[in-house]
């Protein structure tokens, strides 16, 4: 099956990092990261999702977390005193990406990027190539290169 490039792929390519590209069957009911792991067959801690915010004082910025997990450190984190979600209708227009498809890699512009610290404890994680129903699988440490992202704690259990 031939898969086609992203443009998150393209950029990956360009900056010569290693990554696989792996295909999951889409569920347009569920577009969530515990669907897409359990399509990988993977562990969930391995299957990170993309969060897009705006906090009342830097404006726009990426959080990447396991995915079953929620964000409840992002304003302390990104130097805001409150942050939330962007509306999902502006998602497209901020960042290039659709819900269920979003990539720290390759939006728009570059956004403050903050991956947490667990990523550090895989050989690889899994990120959205930028389409739904296919998934990047890289190492951490590129993905926080390529991302210029900040490692950190991004929840409290």
């Amino acid at each position: 099956m031939k898969i086609n490039k992203t443009n998150a792929a393209r950029l990956l390519d360009k900056a010569k990092i290693s990554y696989e590209l792996i295909p999951y069957e889409v569920d347009e009911n569920d577009l969530s990261a515990v669907h897409v792991a359990a399509s990988l067959g993977e562990n969930i801690d391995q299957v990170f999702k993309t969060l897009v915010l705006h906090g009342d004082k830097t404006g726009y910025f990426v959080c990447v977390i396991p995915g079953d997990k929620e964000v409840n450190l992002a304003a302390k984190v990104s130097g805001n005193k409150s942050c939330d979600m962007i509306p999902m209708k502006e998602l497209l227009s901020v960042t290039g990406y659709i819900r269920g498809a979003c990539s720290p890699v390759g939006m728009k512009k570059h956004f403050p990027t903050y991956i947490h610290e667990t990523c550090l404890e895989f050989p690889y994680i899994y990120v959205s190539a930028g389409v739904r129903g296919l998934q990047i699988k890289i190492a951490p440490e590129d993905l926080i290169r390529e991302s210029r992202a900040e490692i950190c704690r991004l929840f409290e259990e």
